[in-house]
């Protein structure tokens, strides 16, 4: 099987988890407080994955220069598009509660928002496979185990702000079948690139999702589950570290 068919299916597989975190908050209706615990364990395991699975594994390819740029750049490049998606009302994507109702957002900013979120995660599956080494086990399992609380959060708030089971489901379904498709294209494009420019890539991605935890997911998981959020998101990264270290 090709290269990137194996990343491709990574993707989807990681990109499932969006859809079965969405079908969780939609027939389960759980409280509000068990969502942020869930999203608290899933930013702890993306903070670990980026750190001791990314931008380690950049840095060693590429050395140190084109993995700071690409981790500025990635960071840069998220908050600007994420500042402009807010102002149509994207900003609450990701919360469960009724903040996107209280916002009013548009649907279709709403649904390229979570979208935003979704794709670097998935192209750092496909880089992962360029080592020759087969799919990184560790970047599958964080991206799933923060997939899952990203559909949950984002789709208990969908619900709350009166949008269909078409919208929901169609959105997130829409978005695991692009991360399959981003992870598919991270491998295709990146085969027979050069360290630098696979360090910058991986970079960018890290760079991303850290700016992705800080504006949507640590602010869903702290609101509700203040007393016990760090610790939930402690456990996260632990759960990440030692699959890392496992993993190598």
């Amino acid at each position: 099987m090709p290269l990137y068919v194996q990343a491709g299916l990574w993707g989807l597989l990681s990109g499932a988890a969006l859809v079965i975190g969405a079908a969780l908050a939609w027939f389960a209706d759980l409280p509000r407080r068990w969502i942020a615990a869930i999203t608290a364990f899933g930013a702890g395991v993306l903070v670990s994955a980026l750190s001791f699975d990314l931008m380690d594994e950049a840095q060693r390819r590429g050395g140190f220069g084109p993995t700071a740029a690409g981790f500025l750049a990635g960071a840069v490049a998220y908050t600007a598009a994420n500042i402009a998606l807010s102002r149509y009302g994207a900003r609450h994507r990701k919360r469960s509660g009724p903040q996107q109702a209280e916002e009013g957002g548009s649907g279709t900013a709403i649904a390229v928002g979570a979208l935003l979120d979704g794709i670097p995660e998935s192209v750092v599956i496909g880089v992962s496979l360029l080592a020759g080494e087969g799919v990184s086990l560790v970047a599958v399992a964080a991206v799933f185990l923060s997939n899952l609380p990203e559909g949950l959060a984002s789709a208990a708030g969908m619900r709350k702000a009166g949008r269909g089971a078409a919208y929901v489901f169609g959105v997130w379904t829409g978005i695991a079948l692009v991360s399959g498709l981003s992870a598919l294209l991270g491998a295709l494009l990146m085969d027979g690139a050069g360290a630098g420019a696979v360090a910058f890539v991986t970079a960018i991605a890290a760079g991303a999702i850290l700016a992705m935890l800080a504006d949507t997911m640590i602010p869903e998981a702290f609101e509700t589950a203040h007393d016990y959020a760090g610790l939930i998101t402690v456990l996260g990264f632990l759960a990440a570290f030692v699959l890392t270290k496992l993993g190598g």
